[in-house]
């Protein structure tokens, strides 16, 4: 069941390899998942070609604390992967898990992150993915969907792809955790995700339920990733505080606490645990897309091994394709143009349009 929220401000920018004025509309609705959890997305397409089918239709995932827009639909200029990709001739998808952003929230989040266990696991994102997709083949037309992933959402999209193999005509993975058994540094063996008491699981203390994200833990990771002193010279002001804003205003609850802080699930980061540890938990030969894995050079999440065991056991997929984007770093779809954005943008339209 689709509800419809509203219709989103009509932006003009230029022009995509097609067309020569670009007319970029929105649309924002809620989809139906599970009784009681409605799931926010948007749509972002050319206007001129709203109502028909002009190219791929993609699905873009957020990461484990970021929701959607604040990840893919900044509305300052350069700050909108959905729309540069829209430009490029595709029909975008922008949604949030469960938990996220303005999709329900399990009522376990209005309690104390220590009185459960870590909430939305791989597959209540999956689920989640499964019921907006039907979404979009239904709205479009199409048998199949794109999904392009960020890190975790590269996860939760592998997971789905495994499981509905049928219902994706393309899988792209950017910075995401397959399958390894070496050290990660901030969520591997050792470290406080860990417990102590039972080596090999994942300490739920360490996240509880869900965590409190304010905008210095935002920006930390992101500007440990640029190797100069000046961060504007690896990204725009502008962007990384839109990020930021966005990010916060995500949960109304953010003002509430001081400083503000944004709620997200803690279930993304001990799937992650167990995945750096070396579980399987989704196996990538059940997958028959064409696969395409992108990684940044200056990645803190994601590992070579990860991309490793990935295209070797994508036996299935018919075309795989694994590219490395050097100096780029974990959030190279916010950073710069030269900096590693441009090229992911055109790695993703000739793989989808091959």
């Amino acid at each position: 069941m689709i509800r419809f929220a509203s219709v989103a401000v009509i932006l003009l920018g230029l022009a995509g390899t097609l067309h020569t004025e670009t007319e970029i509309l929105r649309q924002d609705f809620f989809v139906d998942s599970d009784p009681g959890i409605h799931l926010f997305v948007r749509e972002v397409v050319i206007g001129a070609e709203r109502g028909g089918v002009i190219g791929e239709s993609i699905l873009l995932l957020h990461g484990a604390r970021v929701p959607g827009l604040a990840s893919f639909d900044l509305a300052v200029p350069g700050g909108s992967f959905a729309a540069d990709l829209a430009k490029r001739g595709f029909d975008v998808y922008v949604m949030d898990v469960r938990g996220y952003g303005r999709s329900s929230r399990p009522k376990e989040m209005e309690e104390p992150p220590d009185a459960h266990a870590p909430l939305v696991r791989s597959n209540d994102a999956a689920h989640d993915i499964s019921a907006v997709v039907d979404t979009i083949c239904r709205r479009r037309g199409v048998a199949r969907v794109a999904l392009f992933g960020w890190a975790t959402g590269g996860q939760w999209a592998g997971y789905y792809a495994s499981v509905h193999p049928d219902k994706v005509s393309a899988l792209i993975l950017l910075n995401s955790i397959y399958r390894g058994s070496s050290q990660q540094p901030l969520i591997g063996r050792g470290t406080d995700s860990e417990d102590p008491a039972h080596p090999g699981r994942f300490n739920a203390a360490s996240c509880g339920a869900y965590r409190f994200n304010d905008a210095a833990s935002l920006l930390r990771p992101w500007d440990h990733s640029i190797p100069v002193e000046d961060k504007s010279e690896w990204r725009d002001p502008a962007i990384a505080n839109a990020y930021v804003e966005a990010a916060l205003a995500s949960d109304p609850s953010s003002q509430s606490r001081t400083p503000p802080s944004f709620r997200s699930p803690c279930g993304a980061m001990e799937d992650s645990f167990y995945l750096v540890a070396g579980r399987q938990l989704w196996d990538a030969s059940l997958i028959i897309a064409p696969t395409l894995v992108v990684a940044s050079g200056r990645d803190f999440w994601s590992r070579q091994e990860d991309r490793e065991h990935l295209a070797a056991d994508l036996v299935h997929s018919g075309r795989v394709q694994v590219v490395v984007i050097p100096s780029a770093t974990h959030f190279l779809h916010l950073d710069r143009p030269d900096r590693g954005r441009t090229k992911l943008l055109e790695t993703i339209a000739a793989f989808l349009k091959n």
